[in-house]
């Protein structure tokens, strides 16, 4: 599948700096989790290249994979977003860029937030690897309102590039 990837977004792994040496290692770790949970999959059996895109402090960090693909069927590219959020892949057809990738994340992530609270099967939602509670469900909530409020609300411009709906997936 053709991707209309905005590289000019991302840089490679060994060019992610942070704001300060604090930040660029929590970056750092972030990038090696990333790894090893898309290495989980079986639907790859390697990383060829990795990208930085963006992230804050030791909250989050947005990825972006250029894979090899154990089938036809899985894309050359995926996003990853990980941190102190549950971990997640973003599929790139409707996210050409870190912010878009990140907005396709929270909205997934809101679905399984509202269930929690309401005390409704997730069974069907982006897996979460904590219980189905109503704590956390607000936990979870908290967090996208911070990322919504305080990270997204910086990427207005980028966010206006896709259609508003993303594929996005998790274990």
């Amino acid at each position: 599948m053709q991707m209309n990837l905005d590289f000019s977004k991302v840089k490679p792994l060994d060019e992610m700096v942070g704001k300060n040496k604090q930040e660029t290692a929590s970056f750092q770790a972030f990038a090696e989790e990333a790894m090893d949970y898309l290495n989980e999959f079986s639907w790859l059996t390697g990383i060829k290249n990795a990208y930085f895109g963006i992230g804050l402090g030791d909250i989050f960090a947005v990825f972006l994979f250029e894979i090899d693909p154990a089938d036809e069927e899985a894309d050359d590219f995926v996003w990853v977003v990980v941190g102190d959020i549950p971990p997640a892949y973003i599929t790139c057809e409707n996210a050409p860029n870190p912010a878009t990738a990140l907005d396709g994340y929270i909205d997934a992530m809101a679905l399984w937030a509202e269930a929690a609270l309401a005390g409704k099967s997730v069974d069907t939602l982006i897996p979460v690897p904590v219980p189905a509670t109503k704590e956390a469900g607000l936990d979870l909530q908290s967090r996208l309102e911070f990322l919504s409020e305080h990270v997204l609300s910086l990427y207005e411009a980028d966010l206006k590039v896709a259609p508003s709906t993303h594929t996005t997936h998790s274990r």
